[in-house]
């Protein structure tokens, strides 16, 4: 059937197994009978009887072993001389199909629906019975591959097989570890076998337990807070997971993994790095002596589905008008900075707004870690450099937007302003490089403005303070401010155009903002996108690209 779950020592293993061998120690065991019973309906007949004779709480208290005993021997007694024509694998599966149906009412794996629809049986609550069933063989095949990747490993050729693609590995180990489970008396189904061949592909392929959560597309984001606490945010919201690694050393076999496929380096002496996966997803690790826990992962999956200004609209991240405005926006070469908190969709805006870019123009992107996707055929993607191990050779955000300077580009977009290179950035803006665009982090478009006046100051440049503002207000043309809300919904909430100078003041007027009004009874928030009614001080440069009356219509 399955290894044990739930009780942890070898004499429940021990009477699991048995109850597995009742129906082999019965009978002469003729498998060449032809009318063989259906194994669906005959566990959904033996999990009616065991409940009719056993009481619900005895079952829930009971050890799996001794359940599994109950039902192999209810099951003899349904089966009768029918049992004769079932090989030994069968008769595993059916006392498997037997007690996962019972389970559910003490706790255990998932129900299935029986094939016989003259047998009703009862469900358990859903949400109970799902998590509980994946717990189950979860629990099964996390011990099966500790066991068993140990001696798979000294079979095989372990850089032969990195070079393999996953289904030729998988085709590879497979007579492996049927061998392994054998050599170990290790019983499991088939669906646990297939879970298992699963697993030590992704271990020895992908990135072990992760895997299952990259694939999943309603998944946002993955935390992993050493080895047996993972977090994932799935629209908004932060649930924890059942994923689970086997120490800190596996976690930091994870986090080499993916680092050492871009050419950096995690380590002690180096315990911070940015990465990057295949897909473009964005990758932060942190490992001891900073993370004091154990070695910490952090993944913004990027998004399979390409997210534009239409799609917003749709999900209600933004309203119609002020998607046109900011399509117009980007057409017209406005030079806009996107500004929000952590995780609440910068990049994904700026991906979408990058799509208003002519395909003539060559754009350079610069990043940390490259994730910026944007679709226009004339892209150069620049990505930062660290310090090797004698801490030489570092190439940092600033070096690289003066070296885009010298690559003739139309645009420049920066993937974040975090310091020194805000000044050079807006130098670029200010001198011919219209249409840029770059991400802050900021709560509100004024705070936004302060910090850019601070990083100049980064830079060791002796500017003052109006002359900082002024190059700001020279350079920028918009703030888009981006939030995501408690309901886990991002929304722009406003919309801000950088007007000029009074005094030592920059000067600015709002065209969009979002107005909260309450919330609603499944808790999403209620609220509405109010325009300003103002003339947008950018309808000149509009009106060059033939856009002033669609921009005066949307306001």
């Amino acid at each position: 059937m399955a290894l044990s779950f739930g009780q942890g020592d070898a004499a429940s293993r021990g009477a699991e197994q048995r109850a597995n061998r009742v129906l082999r120690v019965v009978g002469p065991g003729n498998a060449a009978a032809s009318n063989k019973p259906d194994l669906d309906a005959t566990a959904a007949k033996i999990a009616e009887l065991v409940r009719q004779r056993h009481d619900a709480h005895d079952l829930g208290t009971m050890p799996r072993g001794e359940v599994a005993k109950r039902v192999a021997e209810i099951a003899v007694e349904v089966l009768g001389t029918d049992r004769n024509a079932l090989d030994l694998l069968e008769q595993r599966d059916l006392v498997t199909k037997g007690l996962n149906l019972v389970l559910p009412r003490a706790g255990g794996a998932t129900l299935q629906p029986p094939a016989d629809p003259s047998v009703q049986v009862e469900p358990a609550p859903s949400a109970a019975v799902g998590a509980s069933g994946e717990h189950l063989t979860a629990s099964v095949v996390e011990e099966a591959r500790d066991r068993i990747l140990p001696a798979l490993i000294q079979r095989i050729d372990v850089q032969a097989a990195a070079r393999m693609s996953r289904p030729e590995l998988a085709q590879q180990i497979g007579d492996a570890v049927r061998e392994i489970l054998q050599d170990l008396q290790v019983q499991m189904n088939l669906h646990e076998q297939r879970q298992l061949m699963s697993v030590l592909v992704d271990e020895m392929l992908g990135l072990g337990p992760l895997e299952p959560l990259l694939a999943d597309d309603t998944v946002n984001d993955i935390m992993v807070n050493g080895p047996k606490q993972v977090f994932v945010e799935r629209r908004g919201k932060l649930e924890l997971t059942q994923v689970r690694f086997r120490d800190n050393a596996h976690v930091m076999n994870i986090a080499q993994r993916i680092v050492s496929r871009i050419g950096r380096r995690v380590d002690e002496s180096s315990p911070i790095c940015d990465a990057r996966l295949a897909d473009g997803s964005r990758v932060n690790v942190i490992v001891p002596p900073l993370a004091i826990d154990g070695p910490s992962i952090s993944i913004r999956k990027f998004s399979k589905k390409r997210i534009t200004l239409e799609v917003m609209a749709r999900q209600n991240n933004i309203s119609d008008p002020m998607a046109t405005v900011l399509r117009i926006g980007s057409r017209s070469r406005l030079n806009i900075l996107i500004s929000g908190g952590t995780g609440s969709g910068k990049t994904t805006l700026l991906n979408a707004l990058s799509q208003m870019i002519d395909a003539g123009e060559r754009v350079v992107t610069i990043e940390d870690a490259a994730e910026l996707q944007l679709q226009q055929p004339h892209v150069v993607r620049l990505e930062t450099r660290p310090p090797n191990l004698e801490g030489q050779g570092e190439i940092t955000m600033r070096d690289l937007v003066k070296n885009a300077l010298r690559m003739r580009p139309d645009r420049i977009i920066l993937g974040e302003i975090r310091g020194a290179e805000a000044i050079d950035m807006l130098q670029a803006m200010n001198t011919g490089h219209d249409g840029s665009m770059c991400t802050i982090h900021a709560n509100r478009p004024r705070e936004a403005l302060t910090r850019l006046e601070n990083m100049i100051g980064m830079a060791g440049v002796n500017l003052p303070a109006k002359a900082a503002r002024t190059q700001i207000a020279a350079a920028i043309d918009m703030i888009v401010q981006v939030s995501r809300m408690r309901d886990g919904i991002r929304r722009i909430t406003s919309i801000t155009e950088i007007v000029g100078m009074e005094g030592d003041i920059i000067t600015t007027q709002e065209l969009f903002n979002f107005a909260f009004e309450g919330e609603a009874a499944d808790g999403r928030l209620k609220g509405s996108f109010k325009s300003s009614g103002l003339r947008p001080h950018f309808t000149t440069k509009a009106e060059y690209f033939g856009l002033d009356r669609v921009l005066m219509e949307a306001m």
